[in-house]
C-alpha cells in the first residue's frame, strides 16, 4: 500500500502544475455552465459544501501536525502513514479553494462591470489562479484560515441578502459580523486542538483577519464590489419600445449590415441615429433573487468636452422584482439629447454599478431603417 501511494505522490509531484492548471480551468468551465442562479438550493449546497471540507481538511491537518510533532519518535510506517495522510489533506484543501473561489469568480462576475469592480475581482482572481502555486504555503496555519476567511466572507456577501430578501449596508454589515464570528468559532476550535501551532501562528492569524476584514469593507463602501446578487442580465438602447399583448416588449434598433454589426461591436460607443425630439429607449433586465424586489436606477449621462468630464441629466428610479429567470424587465427614455457621447449607467440605489450602455447621438433629418424584435 505505500508502495502504491509513493508511486501516486510521485507521479503528482512531477506533473502538480500541469494536474493543477487542468483542474482549476475544468473545474471553471464546470462552474460556468452549472452554476444557475445565486438564490438556487443545489448551487449553495455545492458552495456549502466546499467549504465544509475545506474547514475540515484545515482542521484534520493541523491536529495530525500537532500530534506528530508531539510524538516525534514514531515507527517507519507510521510515518508513512502520516505523511500520506499528510498528503491527501492537502490536496483536499486545495481542491476544496479551488471549487469555492472557481463558483464565486462564477457568480461575482455575472454582477460586475470591469470598470468599478475589478479590484475585487482581481482579488478572487489571484486567489483562485495561484492556488496551485501556493501549495507549500497550504502547511502554515495563517494561510489556510485567512484564505478560508476569504471564502466565508465571500460566501456570506450574497447568501445573506438571499436568504432576509434585502440589500444594503445594513445587509452588508450583518453579512461581515456573521463571517467574523464563523471564523472566530472555526479559530477557536483550532485553538483547542493545536495549542502549540496556533501559539506560533495568533498574531499573524488575528492581523491577517483584520486586514481581510478591512480590506472587503474599504471596497464595499467604495462601490468596487460588484452588486451581487443583482445581476444585468440585457440591455439596450431603442428607438421604439412597447409592450405587447403577450406581456414582451416590443423594440425597434437600427438595421445594420454585416460590417456595420462588427464595426459596432469593437466601437466603445454604439451609434444611435435621433431625429431630434424623438424618444431614445434604454431597455435592461435585471437579475434579482425570489422575493428581493430592489429598486434601482438609469443614471442619464453625457460626456461634456469643455469640462472634460460626464455630466448627469437624470436619474430614474425603476422598481425591480424578484425571481425571474431572465430577469425583471424596464426601461427608461429621455427626448431632450446633445449630439455626442452618452451613457446610461444601471446601477443600485447606494451607486454600485450593474451594468453600462455607451452611445453616440448623430442627428438625422430622416429616421434610418429599423428592424424589430420582441424581448421575452
Amino acid at each position: 500500500m505505500s508502495s502504491h501511494w509513493q508511486r501516486l505522490k510521485n507521479f503528482y509531484n512531477r506533473y502538480e502544475r500541469h494536474i493543477s492548471s487542468l483542474s482549476l480551468l475544468g473545474g471553471f468551465v464546470f462552474d460556468t455552465f452549472t452554476l444557475k442562479r445565486v438564490d438556487m438550493l443545489w448551487e449553495n449546497i455545492w458552495i456549502g459544501s466546499h467549504l465544509f471540507f475545506a474547514g475540515l481538511g484545515i482542521t484534520l491537518l493541523n491536529f495530525y501536525d500537532t500530534r506528530r510533532n508531539r510524538n516525534a519518535t514514531t515507527s517507519k510506517d507510521q510515518t508513512e502513514i502520516t505523511g500520506t495522510f499528510h498528503f491527501l489533506l492537502i490536496i483536499l484543501i486545495q481542491f476544496s479553494f479551488g471549487g469555492l473561489f472557481s463558483a464565486f469568480m462564477v457568480f461575482y462576475f455575472r454582477s460586475a462591470t470591469l470598470a468599478t469592480s475589478w479590484p475585487f475581482l482581481l482579488l478572487l482572481a489571484v486567489v483562485f489562479a495561484f492556488n496551485e502555486l501556493f501549495k507549500n504555503h497550504y502547511i502554515r496555519l495563517t494561510f489556510q484560515i485567512s484564505v478560508f476567511f476569504i471564502a466565508l466572507f465571500s460566501f456570506a456577501i450574497y447568501s445573506v441578502p438571499v436568504l432576509v430578501h434585502r440589500i444594503g449596508d445594513d445587509i452588508f454589515i450583518l453579512s461581515g459580523v456573521l463571517s467574523l464570528v464563523v471564523i472566530s468559532l472555526f479559530v477557536f476550535f483550532i485553538k483547542i486542538t493545536t495549542r502549540e501551532k496556533f501559539k506560533e501562528s495568533r498574531t499573524p492569524l488575528i492581523y491577517s483577519i483584520i486586514g481581510i476584514f478591512i480590506t472587503i469593507n474599504v471596497l464595499y463602501f467604495t462601490n468596487l464590489i460588484p452588486p451581487i446578487p443583482i445581476s444585468l442580465k440585457e440591455s439596450g438602447v431603442y428607438h421604439a419600445l412597447a409592450k405587447n399583448a403577450d406581456g414582451n416588449y416590443d423594440v425597434q434598433y437600427e438595421s445594420q449590415t454585416l460590417v456595420q454589426k462588427v464595426t459596432d461591436f469593437f466601437d466603445l460607443y454604439q451609434t444611435h441615429h435621433q431625429v431630434p425630439g424623438e424618444p431614445v429607449y434604454v431597455y435592461s433586465a435585471i437579475f434579482s433573487p425570489t422575493k428581493l424586489n430592489v429598486n434601482i436606477q438609469h443614471q442619464w449621462q453625457y460626456y461634456s468636452a469643455s469640462k472634460k468630464d460626464w455630466i448627469t441629466v437624470e436619474n430614474i428610479n425603476l422598481p425591480i422584482v424578484g425571481g425571474r429567470d431572465g430577469g425583471y424587465r424596464t426601461y427608461s427614455s429621455r427626448s431632450s439629447f446633445t449630439k455626442g457621447h452618452w451613457r446610461v449607467n444601471i446601477k443600485t440605489t447606494r451607486g454600485q454599478l450593474i451594468g453600462r450602455i455607451k452611445f453616440d447621438i448623430k442627428n438625422v433629418e430622416v429616421n434610418v431603417p429599423f428592424t424589430t424584435e420582441t424581448k421575452i
